[in-house]
């Protein structure tokens, strides 16, 4: 019933109708009848009905302020003064009317003027508490497009959130994805050379520490983040790939702060840089070179520093021509980046004076104990 009463307005209008002039045949009841000592059934049925009269005559009045609710306020106070005197007027004649028929009291219109005067007190309250419940029963419909609004505004964010990230999960996908046959047929090209010079020994254990990399990097997925000295190990994974084709001519500087280790990277997000100096520099060179990594906390950013010795073929000094020069790979490092830190990042791209290319990566720094 509460519920009801909350949520219907027919419901709200009936219950304020009815408790209102419940309450006026109560009052009537305790200053008039309990005050002139008149307890007879003729006198509280006359309370009674006058309050039945007033409920029925306060239908059509309603109905009068709902047909001029849209005009203005100026408007509607002059029709709700009319109303108020004219249903007034109609409520002290017919309650005076039934005071006489309903009692021995015949000389009672002398006090006809207060009678009407109570009559206006009544129906200005009555017309209080008429607007007062139509104003709340406008908030509530308010109250409740707002809701709506809310509900179908959150509903449209979840779905272009959930849009967004299976976009931006399906772009991380594409952009690592890109990377893997580019490796896997250098590797396999590799375990090929070494049957056929009939080193099945080399081949088979090159062929293992294949398939353990490459479970590495299936069971990773390529937009998760992980600690730095776990991205270090998968990198391990590859160079030992890495140093079956080239032994001595790969050369290997890791200088890896103890703070650096825990920092939070994105996965193999270090091995298309290590790749792309294997190709242009190692493999290139009979004497090989050397690849540096180096990593430090600065300013509660991680500063990875990739370099390599050079090949030796000299290099344009700007990020898009070291990019064309150096493949597919740090362009797919810098789409990843993005990605994920959007402009949070930086990505840069020098040739050092060896000639070789330093590739600095920055990020914020998010410690993997912490998550």
């Amino acid at each position: 019933m509460l519920k009801k009463i909350a949520n219907d307005q027919s419901y709200q209008y009936w219950f304020m109708q009815c408790s209102y002039w419940a309450f006026i045949c109560l009052i009537s009841l305790s200053t008039l009848t309990v005050w002139y000592a008149q307890f007879n059934f003729a006198n509280l049925a006359h309370t009674i009905v006058q309050s039945g009269l007033g409920l029925l005559l306060s239908i059509p009045l309603y109905r009068v302020f709902i047909a001029f609710w849209e005009h203005s306020l100026r408007y509607r106070l002059v029709v709700v003064l009319l109303g108020v005197i004219v249903i007034s007027f109609a409520w002290t004649v017919m309650r005076m009317q039934a005071f006489i028929m309903m009692t021995p009291e015949y000389d009672i219109w002398n006090d006809f003027g207060g009678w009407y005067f109570g009559s206006i007190l009544v129906f200005l309250s009555w017309t209080g508490l008429v607007h007062g419940v139509k104003y709340y029963q406008l908030s509530q419909i308010e109250h409740k497009i707002m809701l709506s609004a809310e509900a179908d505004a959150k509903y449209e964010l979840e779905q272009r959130i959930a849009a967004q990230t299976i976009a931006r999960d399906a772009q991380i996908k594409m952009l690592r994805y890109q990377l893997n046959p580019h490796f896997l047929c250098n590797t396999l090209n590799a375990i090929n050379s070494l049957i056929e010079a009939q080193e099945p020994k080399i081949a088979q254990s090159m062929t293992i520490k294949l398939s353990k990399f490459l479970r590495y990097s299936l069971d990773h997925n390529p937009d998760n983040k992980i600690a730095l000295r776990n991205e270090l190990n998968a990198l391990n994974l590859y160079l030992d790939i890495e140093k079956t084709r080239f032994g001595e001519r790969l050369q290997l500087d890791f200088q890896i702060d103890t703070q650096a280790e825990d920092a939070r990277v994105p996965s193999l997000i270090l091995q298309p840089v290590i790749e792309n100096s294997m190709k242009h520099v190692v493999a290139q060179n009979e004497e090989g070179g050397t690849i540096s990594i180096k990593a430090r906390i600065v300013d509660n950013k991680l500063v990875l520093g990739m370099s390599d010795t050079g090949s030796g073929i000299k290099l344009g000094k700007s990020k898009l021509q070291i990019s064309q020069g150096r493949g597919v790979g740090l362009r797919n490092i810098d789409e990843r980046l993005k990605v994920l830190y959007k402009d949070n990042y930086s990505f840069e791209l020098n040739i050092t004076a060896s000639g070789g290319l330093k590739t600095t990566i920055t990020i914020p720094f998010e410690s993997a104990a912490k998550v």
